[in-house]
């Protein structure tokens, strides 16, 4: 177990780098950890081996795939129904054509740009079409536009984005068996008698020192996500749905909610974040940084091409539209989903896997960067609260100023 312990003293110890390093550039907690496990994989690897920081390991591999899972439920929590099902045309309309244009515009520039084949190229495509709801909903979260209506419709939107990426895998690469007749009836049931179930359990049994409803959503997750393995999809895409259908309760349980952030954010995601930013291969990069440079830019300019005169369309002011649109234009979660799953099925080489791994990882650093840098709209950022008691000094100040008759 010694050595158990070492490499968790020395994750924990890089999710605590990043978090300073996070403070100090006043960047997202994700990019930061995503750079912090490539440079670390990079001088670790050097210094000790590849195989030092142990990204392979079976524990390592389960506290990522949880903190994927438990982080994509809460961004699917956070989905206010009244707010979707006013904006629920405007969702769809921007979440679809910000996965149609890199999907055919990426499959373009890897099959006739850079000579792909073409099952790699239409792999290449789904890959870079995704828009990372980890990404987008802890970036909304750090700055607080989770709680307004602008993040509650950018999030639906990004929902929208990957729920076609994950049918689109399906569809071109994943044979359609009796084990996805089951997945779905399954699911229909499930998300039908959960909205039901779960408050009248919570009421009867929870709130309890025992974090009853923490177990219960954790098996939940763990359950569905198993059998979504099993028929060939992916375990994030029924938090995603769990966490949507319990919006309406879960997601107003702001108690409930912010001890799942403490556990999420405080051990899950680094593992994620930083486990995905070491699968970053610098010297396959180095070595042809153009094609790198081809798969990002591709990503980056379809999205903007497709997604900013959408948003414009429906009255986005120019900071909003631009803002959105570059969130749009993140990607991890689905993206490297989908290159792991085709190199492992062979449908793209591992040189591929590595080009299509860094433009994943980077288009969820350089469009957040960039649109937290420029674009932020600070006019829809929550005002802190203030307490009476300053309110009443600063009141007094206020009138102690005023001039006198």
């Amino acid at each position: 177990m010694g050595e158990t312990w070492t490499l968790a003293t020395i994750w924990i110890g890089l999710a605590l780098v990043a978090t300073l390093l996070s403070i100090v550039f006043r960047i997202a907690t994700a990019l930061s950890e995503i750079v912090v496990g490539t440079v670390a994989q990079l001088v670790i690897g050097a210094l000790f081996g590849a195989a030092y920081l142990g990204t392979d390991q079976s524990w390592i591999k389960f506290l990522a795939g949880t903190g994927a899972i438990v982080l994509t439920f809460l961004a699917g929590a956070e989905l206010d129904p009244v707010v979707f099902r006013v904006k629920w045309k405007e969702a769809t309309v921007i979440g679809l054509v910000a996965f149609f244009a890199p999907f055919l515009g990426c499959a373009a520039v890897a099959y006739w740009g850079l000579h792909w084949d073409a099952q790699a190229s239409w792999l290449a495509g789904v890959a870079l079409s995704t828009t990372s709801v980890a990404v987008v909903y802890a970036v909304m979260l750090e700055l607080g536009l989770n709680q307004t209506d602008y993040g509650k419709a950018v999030l639906a939107a990004c929902f929208i984005n990957d729920l076609a990426t994950v049918i689109a895998l399906g569809l071109i690469f994943s044979p359609f068996t009796h084990r996805t007749v089951v997945f779905v009836a399954v699911s229909v049931a499930v998300f039908a008698v959960l909205p039901w179930v779960t408050p009248r359990f919570f009421a009867k049994f929870g709130n309890r020192p025992s974090e009853l409803e923490a177990k219960y959503l954790l098996m939940l997750l763990f359950g569905m996500g198993a059998l979504a393995s099993w028929s060939g999809s992916e375990a994030v895409l029924p938090a995603y749905l769990i966490g949507m259908v319990l919006a309406g309760t879960v997601g107003k349980d702001h108690v409930l909610v912010r001890r799942l952030r403490t556990l999420t954010f405080g051990l899950l995601t680094p593992f994620y974040f930083i486990r995905a930013g070491s699968f970053v291969s610098v010297p396959a990069l180095l070595a042809s940084p153009l094609v790198f440079l081809a798969l990002l830019g591709a990503k980056m300019v379809t999205k903007i091409a497709g997604v900013l005169p959408t948003t414009r369309l429906y009255r986005y002011a120019r900071m909003e539209a631009m803002y959105t649109t570059l969130l749009m234009s993140t990607g991890l979660t689905f993206g490297s989903i989908s290159a792991l799953f085709g190199l492992n099925h062979q449908i793209i080489t591992s040189a591929q896997y590595s080009f299509l791994i860094a433009a994943v990882i980077g288009s969820a650093v350089v469009p957040t960067v960039i649109a937290n840098a420029v674009y932020l709209p600070r006019h829809l950022l929550p005002q802190p609260a203030v307490d009476p008691a300053t309110a009443e000094l600063r009141a007094g100040a206020v009138r102690q100023d005023e001039p006198s008759d």
